[in-house]
C-alpha cells in the first residue's frame, strides 16, 4: 500500500478530534509531533504486563532486556550507524547534549577552540559553551546569511583551525526549515582533526539520516519529534565509544553504550521508540529490511512534503504583506523542511498565534530557543516570529484554511 495523508491520518487519533466543535489542524509539527495509535498501544503493553529493571531472571526483566536491544536495533537501522553498540539513549536530547559534552570535553585545554552556529537551538549551544568555559577554551559562533536564513559557510571554514577541538552544528533549524551540508562541515572539521557534533532533532522526521555517509563523530535527535514518545537518542561512532571517558556512577557497567547512559532508562519509551521507527517505515515491503523500508518510507514522505511546500509558497507568493524568513525559491526544495517562520507588519507573532488559536490551528511564536539567529535578525525584542511547521499527515486543504485565517491580519 502507497502512502497517502487519509491512510497516515486514520492512525492518530489526535487528528480526528474536534474541540469546542471544531477540528484541529496542527502546524506545531516543528515543537513535538502528533503521536500514531501503534506507538501509545507499545506503551500501554510495556508498562500494563513487563514493567521492570535491567538484569533480573524473570520474565518481565528479561522482556526490559528485549525492549532496550530492539530500541537499539532499530534505530540503528534509522540513522543507519554501523552496529546497535552505538545507539546510547537519554531522557532527551538537551540532557544527552549536556552529558556528552561533559566527557568529550574532558582534555580540552586553555586556548583550544570549537565552533557553534547562530541556526541552531541552543541545546547545542549553550552546552558547548558552558564546557569551554569551565576549561578556558574559546567559542566562536557562525553567522547565519540573512537572505535565505542558511548557515553562512564561507564564514564557518573561515573559522576552523589547527586550534579547533569541535563543530557543533544543526542539521536543519528548527525555526527556518533551512538544511545545513553537514557533510562538508565533517571532512573540512576533520581535515583539522576536529569533532563533529550534529543536532538532527529537526531533520529527523523529514529526511532519513545516514550516520555513515556522514561520517559524523556525534548526532542526536529525539524521537517526540518523530512520532514517537520522549526519548532522546545519541549516536557515538565507533571511534569515540571507549576513547571517552563518561561521568558515571561506579558500579555502572563500563561495556558498550550503556556506560553512557546514567540511572534506569524510560522502558516504556523505547517500546515506543521502536514502534515509532515501525511507523515511519511502514510504506516499505515487509520483505525488505527495515532500513530499505524506511528509504522506500521516507521518499513517499519527501513527495507529499514538497507538494504542500510548494502550495504554501504559491499562496505566500501573492501575499506580499506577509515575510517569510527562510528559503522561498521553489526550485530548492531539498534545501528546507516544510518549516516557515513568518512576521506580518504591525502584529505581534504572539497575537498571531493566539488568534488562530482561537480556531484550533495550532502554531508556535518566538524564539523556538534558536536565539543566535533571532537576535541577528533584529526579533528577539520584538516577539520573534510565527512558525508554521508542517508533517507528512498535514494537507493542502489545512493549508487553504490557514491562510483563510490569516488574510484576515491583511
Amino acid at each position: 500500500m502507497n502512502f497517502t495523508p487519509n491512510n497516515v491520518r486514520t492512525q492518530f487519533l489526535s487528528l480526528t478530534q474536534e474541540v469546542d466543535n471544531k477540528p484541529v489542524i496542527f502546524f506545531d509539527g516543528p515543537g513535538g509531533s502528533q503521536v500514531p495509535q501503534s506507538v501509545i498501544d507499545s506503551m500501554s503493553r510495556y508498562l500494563g504486563f513487563s514493567n521492570s529493571n535491567l538484569g533480573g531472571h524473570f520474565f518481565s526483566s528479561k522482556n526490559t532486556n528485549n525492549v532496550l536491544n530492539q530500541a537499539r536495533l532499530s534505530c540503528a537501522a534509522l540513522l543507519n550507524a554501523k552496529s546497535e553498540e552505538n545507539i546510547i539513549f537519554g531522557p532527551n536530547m538537551t540532557s544527552l547534549t549536556f552529558q556528552l559534552s561533559r566527557a568529550i570535553s574532558r582534555d580540552w585545554k586553555r586556548g583550544d577552540e570549537i565552533i557553534v552556529t547562530a541556526l541552531d537551538h541552543y541545546s547545542n549551544v549553550s552546552s558547548w559553551q558552558q564546557a569551554a568555559e569551565d576549561k578556558g577554551v574559546i567559542v566562536h559562533q557562525v553567522r547565519v546569511k540573512e537572505d535565505d536564513c542558511t548557515l553562512d559557510m564561507e564564514h564557518l571554514y573561515s573559522l576552523l583551525t589547527e586550534k579547533t577541538k569541535l563543530v557543533a552544528t544543526t542539521y536543519a533549524s528548527n525555526t527556518t526549515g533551512s538544511i545545513v551540508d553537514v557533510k562538508s562541515i565533517v571532512e573540512a572539521a576533520h581535515n583539522v582533526n576536529a569533532m563533529v557534533y550534529v543536532d538532527a532533532v529537526h531533520y529527523a522526521p523529514h529526511h532519513l539520516i545516514d550516520v555513515q555517509a556522514l561520517g559524523c563523530d556525534f548526532l542526536a535527535c529525539s524521537a517526540y519529534k518523530f512520532f514517537g514518545p520522549h526519548v532522546g537518542i545519541a549516536y557515538v561512532s565507533p571511534k569515540w565509544m571507549y576513547a571517552l571517558f563518561p561521568y558515571k556512577v561506579e558500579p555502572a557497567t563500563n561495556v558498550g553504550p550503556g556506560r553512557f547512559e546514567t540511572g534506569t532508562q524510560s522502558f516504556e519509551a523505547l517500546a515506543g521508540l521502536t514502534s515509532a521507527v515501525e511507523y515511519l517505515a511502514q510504506w516499505g515491503r515487509k520483505s525488505l529490511s527495515l532500513r530499505d523500508r524506511l528509504k522506500k518510507s521516507f521518499e513517499q514522505y519527501q513527495i507529499h512534503e514538497d507538494e504542500l511546500t510548494q502550495h504554501f509558497l504559491n499562496k505566500l507568493a501573492v501575499r506580499p504583506w506577509i515575510h517569510l524568513y527562510g528559503i522561498n525559491d521553489k526550485n530548492k526544495l531539498t534545501e528546507r523542511t516544510p518549516t516557515f517562520a513568518l512576521r506580518i507588519d504591525g502584529i505581534k507573532p504572539e497575537e498571531i498565534a493566539k488568534v488562530l488559536a482561537e480556531y484550533n490551528v495550532c502554531v508556535w511564536s518566538g524564539h523556538f530557543y534558536a536565539i543566535g539567529l533571532i537576535k541577528q535578525l533584529g526579533f528577539y525584542e520584538r516577539g520573534g516570529v510565527v512558525r508554521i511547521g508542517f508533517m507528512h499527515y498535514n494537507t493542502i486543504e489545512e493549508i487553504d484554511y490557514l491562510f483563510l485565517l490569516l488574510d484576515a491580519f491583511a
